[in-house]
């Protein structure tokens, strides 16, 4: 197992690299450890399958291969049939979390996850807000030619993942759009328990960015 991981590991940093959008090796492993301190609090979870799903969720990020929502679990896949051990079952539930832990707009549904997708999902989304979700929300935002803000435009809560795809909102309402809903999605008690700080420090920040933006000394 610790020869998988480490193969693992070392794949990841050699694709993701440098990567410039907050989807990069670190958050990877920001993800995996977030994963594993929530996976001690449900006993039940497997930890093959969480760690090794939270170094591969963003191997191949639909975003970034002209919206295509296979070539993530795909690479997974292939990947993990390549190191020659890891058991069909284990592979079939790390490919599954990948495909479906997306956020993929304010009202549409998504899939059920098993337990160890909670956890993934809930990790991953944890790196989306507070401090580093900041950070990341406006390196993404700066990467693809968004606008920092436009006050004359309104946040829309989407109906479909197509429309949540095509949507190219500034950073700020990104924000609304995504960032603040996700500490109510939590799936586990421990994740919404740290997504409550983080959730506030995001309502801080914006609240300071409205006062400098409209002046107000």
């Amino acid at each position: 197992m610790k020869n998988i991981i480490k193969k693992t590991e070392i794949y990841v940093m050699s694709t993701l690299g440098k990567e410039p959008t907050g989807h990069d090796w670190w958050h990877a492993d920001r993800v995996r450890k977030l994963a594993l301190h929530i996976a001690k609090h449900e006993p039940s979870a497997n930890l093959q399958i969480v760690e090794l799903a939270s170094l591969l969720h963003d191997i191949a990020d639909w975003k970034f291969h002209n919206d295509n929502e296979e070539i993530g679990p795909e690479t997974a896949r292939f990947w993990l049939k390549s190191l020659k051990n890891v058991p069909e079952p284990i592979i079939i539930a790390i490919c599954d979390i990948i495909k479906n832990i997306s956020f993929k707009g304010a009202t549409v549904h998504h899939a059920t996850l098993t337990l160890e997708g909670q956890i993934v999902q809930d990790a991953d989304r944890l790196d989306a807000i507070g401090a580093i979700g900041i950070a990341r929300a406006f390196a993404f935002g700066g990467n693809k030619g968004h606008e920092i803000y436009n006050p004359g435009e309104e946040p829309i809560f989407h109906n479909s993942f197509t429309e949540y795809k095509l949507r190219r909102a500034s950073s700020i309402n990104h924000f609304h759009e995504k960032l603040l809903l996700l500490k109510d999605r939590m799936n586990t008690q421990t994740g919404l328990d740290i997504a409550k700080a983080r959730h506030q420090y995001m309502l801080n920040f914006l609240q300071e960015f409205d006062a400098e933006w409209n002046s107000r000394f």
